[in-house]
């Protein structure tokens, strides 16, 4: 495959082709990411705090007036971390998924702007700190470049990226969520598994997909909760896959009647008319 300007430049045009309610640019090394007006650097919201609060803010807002009330602060914690963990995993997955690529992003290299008009999803700018591939990759002449040795290897790095951004971000949220360990892992798992798994429908490869990641989280990989958990779904749509979510999304404190189709609130003989949990939920 031709090399692209940067080796990530190929998957993330791809990703705004099926996904357009996201828009992620990548920024050269040494330059400073964009701040201030709707942009939050991931360092900061890590950090917590005002940054932290006023992110919280935008999730408090926004139940306020597609509900019709408001929800409690640990359920807004809990919307809030779902709405950037999500689009946040497919920065490294997506890459990964198309082009056995994975970038690198810790907090210091990702800032998010959530606020763009006609964006449901927002805008990332992200300034990788290197990609791992695999032998034979052209892109492997790239700078930044380092080739492992196969495509466990590189499952591997997927997983380590992943926990590089997200350990911050959890450690941040966590007490606002009033979830630790165990329970925020366990959200980190289901925004991988399903927020790729969503896209890869987009894309037209949702076999691959669960197939890939029941590869990527077979169980066991510390510090992610579980696996991919897939399972043919009964009634219907049999054959179809489905899992159950490994975490609560908190979405039926405000709306009861709309869980998701991963929802273990959810019944096996609806599911097929529910999508999986979306970060614009």
């Amino acid at each position: 495959m031709p090399v692209p300007s940067t080796a990530l430049a190929g998957a993330y045009a791809r990703l705004a082709e099926v996904l357009p309610q996201l828009a992620v640019t990548e920024w050269p090394a040494g330059t400073e990411l964009p701040s201030g007006g709707g942009w939050i650097g991931a360092a900061a919201l890590a950090e917590g705090g005002v940054a932290l609060d006023a992110f919280l803010a935008h999730d408090d807002a926004q139940v306020l007036r597609d509900h019709g009330q408001r929800a409690r602060p640990d359920v807004v914690a809990s919307f809030g971390l779902h709405r950037y963990a999500w689009p946040t995993c497919l920065l490294i997955t997506v890459p990964w998924f198309l082009h056995r690529r994975v970038p690198r992003l810790p907090v210091t290299d990702v800032s998010y702007d959530r606020t763009a008009p006609g964006l449901a999803l927002g805008r990332m700018a992200v300034r990788p700190a290197g990609f791992a591939c695999l032998p034979g990759d052209p892109a492997a002449a790239l700078p930044g470049a380092r080739v492992v040795a196969g495509e466990e290897a590189l499952r591997g790095e997927v997983r380590a990226a992943v926990a590089e951004h997200l350990e911050p971000v959890l450690a941040a949220f966590g007490p606002r969520t009033r979830r630790h360990g165990r329970a925020l892992w366990g959200m980190a798992t289901d925004e991988v598994v399903e927020g790729l798994w969503y896209v890869a429908q987009l894309l037209g490869e949702p076999e691959r997909a669960v197939r890939e990641l029941g590869l990527l989280l077979p169980g066991a990989t510390r510090p992610y909760v579980g696996s991919a958990a897939f399972r043919e779904q009964p009634g219907p749509d049999t054959g179809a896959p489905t899992r159950d979510r490994a975490s609560c999304c908190m979405f039926y404190t405000v709306s009861p009647e709309d869980t998701c189709g991963t929802c273990p609130r959810t019944r096996d003989t609806s599911r097929g008319s529910k999508p999986a949990l979306a970060a614009v939920s």
